[in-house]
Formats: structure tokens, C-alpha cells, sequence
């Protein structure tokens, strides 16, 4: 349905005099003596890969609508043709919520951000397809900014392009190349220390020189009485003068569990989310945790939104149709409480006027019912005079 074939997208030339970030990482270089690693080679450190996934998820998630406001007033346009490629299918292969966690999670992991190109066959959106980063090109004018998109090498149109970038124009995983790298080094050396170089207990020390054939019926005899959990605790006999000697940790690899732990902290910093939803418990509370959940709506979740909703404005709303209407993302889903706490704070604004029984009622998904849309408390209101006397004595 696209004009463009898909045919081999064009080599991009760097030059190595001037390399950037994605360049250093493929040929290895360092960034202030740490190994600096691509994208795909971070994405292997559950850390960083849980980052990633939280952000993307939880943005795509997120009920999407059109509002269209009418004087002072907006109301949902849940017919709008563009909204449908976002909540429903995107094209053909790809679903809605597909779509927004793939850029979102694209942003996040490369400089250029996250890129889909909108199909007009007929002037209006018809599907949108995301393409890899080597597919669709970005440029930016020296001077006002202004990109210039390509897509297989062809000049297409801004408005035709869907494109969510983070701040400072560079993705968490160039901005913390050095964490990630001192993470994934991490990594490596504990998979040699388990698997060929693990350090022994310790070590038998003998006074005298001893034959091959000596030592090999000592470490034999030794194994034997010492080696698995049914010998554990065992007690045991040295001879020939020899003496046993444990071997400890220095202070690097004692330390070496609360490193990584450190590392996992920073990566969660350098995403900017909190520490207990990439896995590091060790100061979690529930108290602690309810606080960081709206800390990471208000300070990480929400930025994201509002780039999400700054480009399919741009890109699937026609200048006539902006101002008029607008992409939003609904946070009553992701904001609700317990059901105690939400029926207490229901209450409190229908009591205070705040909200008509009809509009709690929407809230909790919940159709209108008649006389609902009047604003009053339920706990006030006139009573008879005699309300209090017996019911004989108001009747005389």
C-alpha cells in the first residue's frame, strides 16, 4: 500500500574522524576507559532491559482518546478515523498498542528515536508503519532545527512522519554508556569467576617436595573424604607436616554483590524510574513503594505521554483539525487507588458538588441513570420540622 518498495535502505557513510556515539560502539571503543557497548549488547543487562520494557509497556498501556473542544467544553471523539490505527491495528501486522511500545522503547535506546511513517493514500491516515532506524534518516538544519526525513533514501514529508525522541536528542542508553558498561563488565566477570575461575577454599601446604605420584593419590584420598554435601562439616587428617590454609575474598570481590547493586541503582537513575521496578528491593517499603509509583507517573511515565501526544498531533492531524482537536492519554487507570480509597474519595467530591452521581459513575466504568446529573450531597437537605417526633404525635 506504500509508495516505497522495500528495497535495500541506503549505506550511511560515518566518518571516523568525526564518530558518534553508535560508531564508538560497534568498533569497540571506550568511553572514559569503560567499554562502551550498542544497543543490542545493553539490552542484555536485565537492568537496563527492565527499564526499558517498564517505560515502553506502561506508556502503551495508557487509554488513548481525541478530545474536541467546542467553546469552553471538550468531549471525546471515540469515532475519530486516526485514533482507530492507535487503539486498534496500525496496519496489518502491526497493533496499536504494538506500535506506541515500539517507539517508545526505540526512543529509548537510540539517538534518532522512535520513527513510523503514516500512509495517506487518500489524504487521510490509513495505516502506520515503524521502520528501523537504518530504514528511516533524519537530518536537522544547522540553524533552526527543522528535520528533513528519508525514508529508503527519499525525501519524504514531515508532516508523514511520527517521530517520539527523548530529551537532549540522545537516548538513557547513550547518556549512561558508562553505567551499563561497568554493568555488562560486571556481568562478564562473574560468569568466568563460575565458570573457569572459580577460586578453591583453600589450600594444602606441605614442608617437603613431593612425588607426582604422591600428590596424586593425596588429592584423590582428599576429595574423596572432603568432596560433596555428604562429606560436609567432615574432620580433617593432614600428615607429612602439612598444613591447611583458607583462601578469602579481597576487598574487591567481597564487595562485589553490593557493586552491582550500586550499578543497578545508577542504571535506574540514569532512566529515571525507581530503583524497585528494576528489581532492587534492599530499601523497599510499601509506604516507600505507593510514593515512588507517583513519583514515576508524575516524573518519568508522564514526560513520555506528552511526547507521544506532541507527535500523533503533528502527524495524524490535519492543520485545520489542530486546536480543535487533540490526542490524550487517560490517567485514571493508571492513577486509581484501592477500592476503599476510591469509593472515600468518590464520595468526597459528589458530597462537596464537585461531581454528579453520572460522572462517578463513568469513572468506575458504570452507565448514567436517571436524575444522576443533578450536583448535590446526599448526607444534606430539608427535613420536616416533626422529622424527630414519634409518629403518632406528628399525625395530631
Amino acid at each position: 500500500m506504500w509508495p516505497f518498495k522495500p528495497t535495500q535502505p541506503p549505506v550511511e557513510t560515518k566518518s571516523l574522524a568525526e564518530p558518534d556515539e553508535e560508531l564508538l560502539a560497534l568498533l569497540g571503543a571506550a568511553v572514559a576507559g569503560v567499554a562502551a557497548v550498542p544497543a543490542s549488547v545493553a539490552l542484555t543487562v536485565p537492568g537496563v532491559r527492565n527499564a526499558v520494557s517498564v517505560i515502553a509497556e506502561s506508556a502503551a498501556t495508557m487509554s488513548l482518546t481525541v478530545k474536541r473542544r467546542v467553546g469552553d467544553e471538550e468531549t471525546d471523539v471515540a469515532d475519530f478515523p486516526a485514533l482507530k490505527l492507535l487503539t486498534g491495528q496500525a496496519n496489518s501486522w502491526t497493533s496499536g498498542y504494538e506500535l506506541t511500545r515500539d517507539l517508545v522503547a526505540q526512543a529509548l535506546t537510540q539517538d534518532k528515536g522512535g520513527l513510523a511513517w503514516v500512509n495517506r493514500p487518500s489524504g487521510r491516515p490509513a495505516e502506520i508503519i515503524r521502520y528501523e532506524s537504518s530504514v528511516i534518516d533524519v537530518h536537522y538544519d544547522a540553524v533552526t532545527g527543522e528535520p528533513t526525513y528519508r525514508l529508503s533514501g527519499k525525501v519524504v514529508p514531515t508532516s508523514d512522519i511520527i517521530h517520539v525522541r527523548g530529551a537532549f536528542s540522545k537516548c538513557p542508553l547513550t547518556q549512561c554508556a558508562e553505567a551499563i558498561g561497568v554493568a555488562k563488565a560486571m556481568e562478564a566477570y562473574a560468569a568466568k569467576l563460575w565458570t573457569a575461575g572459580s577460586k578453591p577454599s583453600g589450600v594444602i601446604q606441605f614442608p617437603n617436595k613431593l612425588g607426582d605420584e604422591a600428590l596424586k593419590k593425596m588429592k584423590a584420598g582428599w576429595q574423596a573424604a572432603h568432596s560433596g554435601s555428604a562429606n560436609a562439616g567432615s574432620t580433617a587428617i593432614l600428615w607429612e607436616g602439612a598444613t591447611w590454609q583458607q583462601i578469602t575474598l579481597n576487598s574487591t570481590d567481597a564487595q562485589y554483590l553490593e557493586n552491582r547493586q550500586f550499578q543497578l541503582a545508577e542504571i535506574a537513575r540514569a532512566f529515571n524510574i525507581p530503583q524497585h521496578m528494576i528489581g532492587k528491593l534492599d530499601r523497599a517499603t510499601w509506604s516507600t513503594s505507593e510514593q515512588a509509583a507517583k513519583e514515576y507517573l508524575t516524573f518519568t511515565l508522564l514526560p513520555w505521554l506528552r511526547a507521544l501526544e506532541s507527535a500523533f498531533n503533528r502527524a495524524l492531524l490535519s492543520d485545520e483539525e489542530r486546536g480543535e482537536y487533540r490526542f490524550c492519554f487517560d490517567l485514571d487507570d493508571f492513577t486509581q487507588a484501592d477500592i476503599t480509597a476510591r469509593a472515600t474519595a468518590i464520595s468526597t467530591l459528589i458530597t462537596a458538588k464537585v461531581l454528579n452521581s453520572n460522572e462517578a459513575r463513568d469513572w468506575l466504568g458504570l452507565p448514567p441513570r436517571t436524575g444522576g446529573d443533578v450536583y448535590e450531597n446526599p448526607n444534606t437537605g430539608a427535613k420536616p420540622a416533626n422529622d424527630n417526633k414519634p409518629a403518632k404525635a406528628a399525625a395530631a
